[in-house]
């Protein structure tokens, strides 16, 4: 049985031809290789692609070498899972607060949602490296998808850090823009989760 590997995400096909499409990351079947024993075809397929015309500039070089540790030591999932595990519980937080009237929660909510603005350029820029290194910057669907709930987040998180600093009493007090405040949290946290799910479904989603 032939094996084919799309080059995006890695997955894995067995059949005569490849999948028109990757079931992982919505490859097209043109970006699938068929896998072969030759190492020595492999090898000079890989130095073909990957060897460059001519030597980078300083800038370059460095943002290829910080790449390529990046990928190699998981960076970027180090770093997405304090955005992961932060925002459902300053959700939470934010619940509580209105519910219970507790300001205390909706200030608690609040750090915590500066702290993920904070770690934001360190998520995206090893999102990016990743996406750019090891993806070769392919725009299939889960990419599309990861991209526009990356966009969500970065649109609302200072919106939610801003509002309550304006008008702190704005989650525990009645009004209609505390609800407009807390569709927004929720809309946030369904990004969060959406990203998340993309970002296990690349990782995981070639497994059995």
């Amino acid at each position: 049985m032939r094996k084919w590997e799309c080059t995006v995400c890695g997955y894995i096909h067995e059949g005569n031809e490849p999948p028109d499409e990757c079931p992982v990351c919505s490859a097209d079947k043109s970006l699938f290789v068929e896998i072969t024993t030759d190492a020595n075809t492999v090898e000079q397929t890989s130095k073909a692609v990957f060897q460059p015309d001519k030597k980078p500039s300083l800038p370059a070089f460095i943002y290829a070498r910080a790449s390529e540790l990046i990928v190699k030591h998981h960076l970027h999932p180090i770093a997405v899972h304090a955005p992961n595990g932060i925002v459902p519980m300053a959700t939470v937080f934010l619940v509580i607060a209105m519910l219970l009237h507790l300001p205390l929660f909706a200030t608690a909510a609040l750090y915590s949602l500066a702290f993920v603005l904070i770690a934001m350029p360190v998520v995206l820029f090893t999102g990016y490296s990743v996406w750019q290194k090891r993806y070769q910057g392919t725009l299939t669907t889960i990419f599309k998808i990861k991209i526009s709930a990356s966009v969500v987040i970065v649109l609302i998180l200072p919106i939610l850090i801003i509002w309550p600093t304006v008008q702190p009493e704005i989650v525990v007090t009645p009004s209609t823009g505390r609800w407009i405040f807390m569709g927004l949290s929720f809309v946030l946290l369904a990004a969060v989760g959406l990203a998340g799910h993309m970002g296990g479904k690349l990782v995981f989603g070639n497994r059995k």
